[in-house]
């Protein structure tokens, strides 16, 4: 009896496995599970909506998902935390993302199959400007491309530049809860300290970095990050909508770093989110694919 249970059981587990494994196979281009759940995000249809916030920290999401009317947890699979609720009336998603362009990429990918077409970068900065304060926000317009990640997507020359009309949404929430922002540059990094221009380990350091700081300065640009012109260069490729807002939590020029704005920033792609919506809404209404100033007076 116990032969017999035994070879039953081999049997059932190979037959199993090869079934699983030929589908895995199968879908090696695009690695998806059960119900077209995607493979990093563990997220499905239904479970993303259009407008999307992504922090790095997946402790950010529950910040994020607080500020909300509802919202409901989704998954949490690596550095991919997921919510979705509703802000008003208005679907709302959250995705952690990690730190840097790679996990960005994968994370806009699965989310944009998802029907996600809306995303805001949620994150922190080191400003390279003395008159920009710890816990100010900076609203990033477009951003250097120093990251690397998105040149596995198209040649240096592609700009990477956010969405004007979620500019304008983050300019508006910023004055509508009264938060002392910036509007401009950034420069993305592929790390944190060799590429910010930090000595690394054992104080290793490459002589091109000795003016880094003083030139970014000198031609305008606002702050170092690690997201931006990975999530814009990808976003502009597949015709998505994406945008920026860094709390500032250092200063290069002054060396200050005080972990500070987080939840300003939080209020203010929240905010922004609503306004999008009222915006699009408009659109829709008017039937124009771009948002201006004087739509909402159009008859």
């Amino acid at each position: 009896m116990l032969k017999i249970f035994i070879a039953a059981f081999i049997f059932i587990f190979l037959n199993f496995n090869a079934k699983a494994f030929a589908a895995w196979q199968s879908e090696a281009a695009h690695p998806s599970m059960d119900d077209d759940m995607q493979y990093h995000i563990r997220c499905k249809k239904g479970d993303i909506n259009k407008y999307v916030l992504l922090p790095g920290d997946p402790a950010r999401t529950d910040i994020i998902a607080k500020g909300w009317d509802e919202a409901k947890f989704i998954a949490f699979n690596r550095e991919h935390k997921t919510y979705s609720g509703k802000i008003n009336s208005v679907p709302v998603s959250t995705c952690s993302t990690g730190m840097g362009g790679p996990s960005n990429s994968i994370a806009i990918e699965e989310l944009a199959e998802l029907g996600a077409d809306t995303f805001i970068r949620v994150g922190s900065c080191g400003a390279l400007n003395e008159n920009i304060n710890c816990g100010d926000l900076i609203i990033c317009t477009g951003a250097m491309r120093q990251d690397g990640t998105a040149d596995e997507f198209i040649d240096k020359s592609y700009p990477a530049m956010a969405n004007y009309e979620i500019i304008e949404a983050l300019i508006e929430a910023c004055e509508r809860l009264n938060l002392t922002y910036h509007v401009g540059i950034s420069c993305t990094t592929g790390t944190f300290y060799i590429g910010q221009a930090r000595p690394g380990f054992k104080n290793f350091w490459q002589s091109k970095y000795d003016n880094r700081i003083k030139d970014l300065k000198a031609a305008g640009i606002l702050c170092y990050e690690m997201e931006a012109a990975t999530v814009f260069t990808i976003s502009s490729l597949y015709g998505l909508r994406a945008g920026a807002v860094f709390a500032v939590v250092a200063n290069r020029l002054n060396d200050k770093f005080i972990y500070t704005g987080i939840d300003n920033s939080v209020r203010a792609a929240n905010e922004a989110l609503k306004i999008l919506a009222e915006r699009d809404e408009l659109k829709r209404v008017h039937n124009k694919k771009f948002w201006y100033s004087g739509l909402s007076e159009s008859k």
